[in-house]
């Protein structure tokens, strides 16, 4: 069958979709990904089929609206659900359809290639609706593909219970008018799926996962990939000492912002490094204030699916890809959680299943993150639980084992 994948266009969103391309593509499919030019090269140097779309919009600033508050319509705002309460959920809601607005201008020319290309499964990143109504145009069966966790869904409930209870047009819907902008030149009529997809595949454990009994989810386990990289010398040999990742990459969201007010790179390294331990940071070398203590390796660059299988430790912020990674190779986490999108939430499943530790960022500085760093290193219970996650993590079924899944939800959708 053909596969058109459709992603946002962030490396962070395209590069967890890579793995279930090949599996799809080995398994005789025909597999091409779309994308904002921008954000070709990671899918071609994966040996996959890259299609631009988007040359003539500028979707940089929305790709980069981690890191750019203002474009959600709120300073300061972030994407968050941390509890299934969530009490500023509406203005959360808001924001998220703002970036799904962003996406409109791809409409067009993703519906173009879907009516010519005529995919059978369209798979799509969650801020991505344009694929589906392109998929629905096209008669594909579609489905969203996670990155994280399924905020969409969660708020779009939430939205749904409130306006059920709301008193008549006492609060507009804000999806609205983002879908009338989608359906109205196709004559289409709006339909949950056409937010939710027919299904959605979870890359997380099922214990992270927001309640959404609406939605259809078919489990895939995580499958580390960031990337090709040259494997440095001392990666060949164990190391003497516990080898600990500081996933520090300011430039992407699964970066560790500097725990505490004030706290500069060359500070936090100074601190960790008074243990006796082999300390990896992924910071920039170039950075100012970025002096390197003499037992530290500062990298600009390491894929973690080479360096995790040697750490005794990683220390980061709950992204959803560096947790991933880290529970899938059995390592022990220590998380300085910075809410954006599923930070405090895969920090706390961590700490339910006592496989990490987790640091309050507001009253972390570097020797509290120094201290929590040594009790982790010692504590023999978290490195034992830290394996049995990732043990119960290797049960769930990996891309190629989705495969025939996909092939089958894909016949029953799929409108001939």
């Amino acid at each position: 069958m053909r596969v058109l994948f459709a992603v946002f266009p962030a490396t962070s969103h395209t590069l967890p979709v890579i793995p279930l391309a090949w599996a799809l593509q080995n398994a005789g499919h025909e597999v091409r990904i779309v994308t904002h030019p921008d954000s070709t090269g990671p899918v071609t140097r994966a040996g996959l089929a890259a299609v631009p779309v988007g040359g003539s919009t500028d979707l940089r600033e929305l790709a980069d609206f981690r890191h750019n508050p203002a474009l959600l319509g709120h300073a300061g705002g972030d994407l968050s659900v941390a509890s299934p309460d969530c009490p500023d959920w509406g203005p959360k809601w808001f924001r998220m359809t703002r970036v799904f607005a962003g996406m409109r201008p791809l409409l067009e020319e993703l519906t173009g290639i879907a009516v010519r290309w005529r995919p059978d499964l369209v798979l799509w990143d969650p801020f991505c609706l344009p694929a589906a109504v392109a998929a629905r145009l096209s008669g594909a069966a579609h489905a969203r593909v996670l990155w994280g966790r399924d905020n969409v869904a969660w708020l779009r409930q939430r939205s749904l219970r409130y306006l059920a209870q709301a008193q008549g047009g006492s609060w507009p819907d804000p999806l609205e008018e983002v879908m009338q902008q989608l359906l109205e030149p196709y004559g289409l009529t709006y339909e949950e799926e056409l937010l939710l997809g027919q299904w959605t595949i979870d890359p997380l454990p099922p214990g992270v996962r927001l309640p959404a009994p609406d939605v259809r989810y078919e489990s895939m386990r995580w499958a580390t990939y960031s990337g090709g990289g040259r494997v440095p010398d001392w990666l060949h040999s164990k190391p003497v000492r516990p080898r600990v990742c500081l996933a520090w990459e300011s430039g992407e969201p699964g970066a560790l912002p500097q725990p505490g007010a004030g706290a500069s790179l060359s500070e936090v390294l100074a601190s960790l490094a008074e243990l006796d331990v082999e300390l990896v940071s992924t910071g920039d070398p170039a950075a100012p204030g970025s002096d390197v203590p003499g037992r530290v390796r500062l990298l600009d660059r390491l894929p973690l699916n080479q360096l995790l299988p040697g750490c005794s430790a990683i220390v980061h912020r709950g992204g959803s890809a560096v947790f991933s990674a880290a529970a899938a190779h059995g390592v022990p986490q220590l998380v300085v959680p910075t809410p954006f999108w599923d930070e405090e939430g895969t920090a706390g499943y961590l700490e339910h299943r006592n496989a990490g530790r987790v640091l309050d960022r507001a009253r972390c500085d570097p020797t509290t993150l120094r201290d929590a760093l040594s009790a982790l290193l010692a504590d023999h219970r978290i490195h034992q639980r830290a394996g049995f996650l990732r043990d119960e993590l290797a049960l769930l079924p990996g891309p190629s084992e989705l495969v025939p899944v996909l092939e089958r939800l894909t016949s029953l959708h799929q409108r001939i």
